[in-house]
């Protein structure tokens, strides 16, 4: 199954994906040492909400905030609060919106003043591989294509591929079908067409790519302990080159 949206509901879409873009720039330039992950969770609930939009995530099956912040080990689903960003740190901000009814879905991660090579490493290749399997997400392409790209990208560098999340189906919900891997699986995976709305969403650990959930029931960590980073657009497939609707 797959949703096909017409000309008015990629307007909608791609309004809700402006604001998400627009305000993980607007939390890259809040983003320094000394500031701690509640601090931007309220800073972005103010800029989405004056927006005339809705913070996506708040309440989504429970979840407690705004936006997820993930500092360096936790891969994902990080729940702001009194943590304080520290030189050397990686933050993976993931933000959503809803206006008018339809989603926007967008992560970044974000270097905290000087970091490792390793580290700088691993987000340079994250989010290279985010757009080498954007490119994939063509009409009459599969699933398969960006998944196969994204984990060969990957690996062939020297890093792993999250196998627990994948990326998803958005527009008229936060998530939608179809799943989008970012590793293979058997088969070729749904077939893509104009007018689908996706998020291509890798997850990239240092070392290992096994994952566990802390006691809070949302946090994903690297079970080794070592970094993680996540890069996420929202894109449009088109008879040729994907818009990339979180781009700003």
């Amino acid at each position: 199954m797959h949703e096909l949206k017409n000309s008015t509901e990629i307007e909608y879409i791609r309004q809700a994906c402006r604001i998400a873009g627009k305000l993980l720039v607007y939390l890259k330039e809040i983003v320094k040492p000394g500031v701690d992950t509640k601090l931007l969770d309220q800073k972005a609930e103010e800029y989405i909400l004056k927006r005339g939009a809705v913070p996506a995530f708040k309440h989504y099956n429970g979840f407690p905030s705004s936006i997820c912040t993930s500092v360096n080990e936790e891969v994902i689903h990080g729940i702001p609060g009194k943590y304080r960003l520290k030189e050397g740190d990686i933050l993976s901000i993931d933000v959503g919106v809803k206006k008018a009814g339809y989603f926007g879905d967008a992560a970044v991660t974000i270097p905290i003043g000087q970091i490792s090579p390793e580290k700088e490493n691993l987000l340079k290749i994250t989010e290279e591989s985010l757009y080498a399997g954007i490119v994939k997400a063509v009409h009459k392409n599969h699933v398969s294509d960006i998944s196969r790209t994204i984990q060969g990208f990957v690996e062939s560098r020297g890093f792993s591929i999250v196998r627990d999340f994948v990326g998803h189906g958005v527009g008229k919900k936060l998530h939608e079908d179809p799943p989008i891997p970012n590793y293979k699986t058997l088969g070729r995976g749904p077939q893509l067409f104009s007018g689908m709305t996706l998020a291509i969403e890798p997850m990239v650990n240092m070392c290992g790519f096994e994952v566990l959930v802390k006691e809070d029931n949302w946090t994903v960590v690297t079970k080794d302990g070592k970094p993680s980073a996540h890069f996420e657009h929202t894109i449009l497939v088109r008879d040729g080159e994907p818009e990339i609707l979180t781009m700003v």
